[in-house]
């Protein structure tokens, strides 16, 4: 056997040992699940809260198994609380936040983070907008004190603005008018299914809006909603609680409370009417569809059941909407999404979300059978319910990925601030877990049949440009 042959029959050996290897773990995947699950089971993160006598909270999880710290501080505004005729403003401000301040100038953040082997990072949803990082726990402090230093003030400069004007722009063209798909499945569904102008508006922005946006409105923004007592920081890691409250009130503490608008009802109904939509899409080569159910806020019992139903059908590969349109009938090539997907998880949404299903479909193929065979998947469900074996395993996957965030500092601390923020209570990381094991197969039946039906259906139809259909054989 020459050198050539012999390395081909290597080749071929180490592939026949990966596949037999994969074989393997995939039919052990479930019980090492099931094994991970349980010993996490008895276990709870401890969670001290704290409050400053100008409102702000602050979460301490105390973890000295490794010499570094995960920060987050969530402010309670988000898409939902943006001002009328300002779309995009919620998410234009997070980056204003970077800007730098009178006493931090431009990059303090990023070099004082990166430059101790860090990392930091900010997001705007829904409901709150974030601000995480971790580092050395010896950077505790300093990053504290940028983070007042901007929650008190910030570097307000027409050059700032259109700075990051500009940036926001180039996001949207990145994300939305130039990429395939362009974020329809959230921005133009949500516009489509829910009715309040709040849920509905594109929190990405419109270039017309975010050219209206003054310094005084980003003054007033920051003024309004970037107070203490509108926010909440939690703190995970190398650091016990005292030395936490200590820093923070040190640093925070003089920083005045603000007078609060009123938090507008964002609530909304099922949909009585199936909605549809056809567009065009200039840069995909393949359709798509996405299909949304309007689905109740946290303070509905029917919850985190759709959180849990949310998986069984779109939870990944072994889900059933997945088996059914990819692999059984072969009209899709891929489905994905879930309850607040992609823009969050159960617990980081404060008013009502969409249930969304988002798959390319294959040309030629209609994609009215596709969403009436979807349907068909979920009718079954709601008749005959879900078998035992099927959502243990869904909800032990859930669990599962859910402590394997928390062991992240960063995921943790974001975890701890957004729960206290929006649901006034940070122990649910705690409680959470119990929340999912408690659900039964008539809960899934229950809210399959209450929400997933054709009446709170919308839809949109995502088709090729001419051009592209043109090139397809």
């Amino acid at each position: 056997m020459g050198l050539q042959d012999q390395q081909q029959s290597a080749v071929q050996a180490d592939k026949e040992k990966q596949n037999k290897m994969k074989k393997i773990f995939c039919k052990m995947w479930p019980a090492l699940l099931l094994v991970f699950s349980g010993a996490m089971a008895g276990q709870k993160l401890p969670v001290h809260t704290y409050k400053l006598d100008n409102g702000l909270t602050l979460v301490v999880s105390e973890d000295h198994s490794s010499p570094t710290f995960g920060l987050s501080i969530a402010y309670h505004v988000g898409f939902r609380l943006e001002p009328r005729g300002r779309t995009g403003f919620a998410h234009l401000f997070e980056h204003m936040m970077f800007e730098g301040t009178p006493n931090a100038p431009k990059g303090s953040f990023v070099k004082i983070i990166q430059g101790g082997g860090g990392s930091l990072n900010g997001s705007t949803r829904y409901d709150y907008t974030n601000y995480i990082s971790t580092a050395p726990v010896s950077a505790l402090e300093p990053v504290l004190w940028l983070e007042a230093d901007r929650m008190r003030h910030l570097d307000f400069s027409e050059e700032n603005l259109d700075n990051q004007r500009d940036v926001v722009k180039e996001e949207i063209r990145v994300n939305v008018k130039n990429k395939p798909y362009g974020l329809f499945f959230w921005t133009d569904l949500a516009a489509l299914a829910f009715n309040k102008w709040e849920n509905a508006h594109d929190g990405y922005g419109s270039f017309v809006d975010l050219d209206k946006a003054s310094i005084e409105d980003v003054e007033r923004f920051h003024h309004t909603y970037y107070a203490p007592n509108n926010a909440v920081i939690a703190i995970a890691g190398d650091v016990d609680g005292d030395t936490a409250y200590k820093l923070v009130n040190k640093y925070f503490g003089s920083i005045p409370a603000a007078k609060l608008p009123k938090l507008p009802d964002v609530s909304e109904k099922p949909n009585t009417k199936e909605r549809f939509a056809k567009e065009t899409d200039e840069h995909a080569m393949a359709p798509a569809l996405a299909i949304g159910w309007k689905m109740p806020g946290p303070d509905s019992a029917d919850y985190y059941p759709l959180a849990v139903l949310g998986e069984v059908l779109l939870g990944g590969d072994a889900s059933l909407l997945y088996q059914k349109m990819v692999k059984e009938k072969q009209s899709m090539l891929s489905i994905s999404g879930g309850m607040g997907w992609p823009l969050g998880d159960p617990l980081t949404f404060a008013g009502p979300s969409l249930m969304v299903a988002f798959g390319i479909y294959k040309p030629g193929s209609s994609a009215a059978q596709d969403t009436s065979d979807i349907q068909g998947v979920i009718n079954q469900l709601a008749r005959q319910g879900i078998d035992p074996k099927r959502l243990k395993a869904v909800k032990t996957k859930m669990i599962a990925d859910f402590y394997k965030q928390l062991a992240s500092y960063i995921d943790r601390a974001n975890y701890l601030a957004i729960t206290q923020l929006l649901h006034g209570d940070a122990d649910l990381v705690n409680s959470y877990p119990d929340l999912i094991r408690k659900i039964t197969s008539k809960d899934i039946q229950r809210v399959a049949e209450k929400y997933l039906t054709v009446a709170n259906r919308s839809w949109i139809n995502r088709q090729v440009a001419q051009q592209h259909q043109e090139k397809q054989p």
